[in-house]
């Protein structure tokens, strides 16, 4: 196991697996991932919000994450209906400097 905390992991397996995100304008953000519940929450934003696709991306994280780390056993995948991708999303890797957050947006 590594040193790195879980959503440190996550999200840099983030910018390697999912760069089609940034490539369309999307951005994303690990809002938390528990280690001991297994349980991942990540957050889509930018041109994702509305983005007729977005929930296929969204069910791709979903299953990939569970496959690639055994302490995973649940993820959310929130995804904005509207333009608001509240103040604290970032980019994490894929258009700007790697980071998580630990607050849940209010927006959902």
């Amino acid at each position: 196991m590594s040193d790195e905390s879980l959503a440190d992991r996550v999200e840099q397996w983030m910018v390697g697996q999912m760069p089609i995100i940034q490539m369309h304008g999307g951005t994303s953000v690990v809002r938390e991932a528990d280690a001991e519940t297994g349980e991942v929450v990540v957050e889509l934003g930018g041109t994702c919000s509305g983005c007729g696709i977005s929930n296929v991306t969204a069910e791709n994280i979903r299953r990939d994450l569970i496959m690639d780390f055994d302490e995973v056993t649940e993820v959310h995948v929130k995804v904005p209906s509207s333009g608001d991708q509240g103040a604290a999303t970032v980019e994490g890797g894929r258009g700007g400097d790697l980071q998580h957050e630990t607050e849940s947006a209010e927006h959902f």
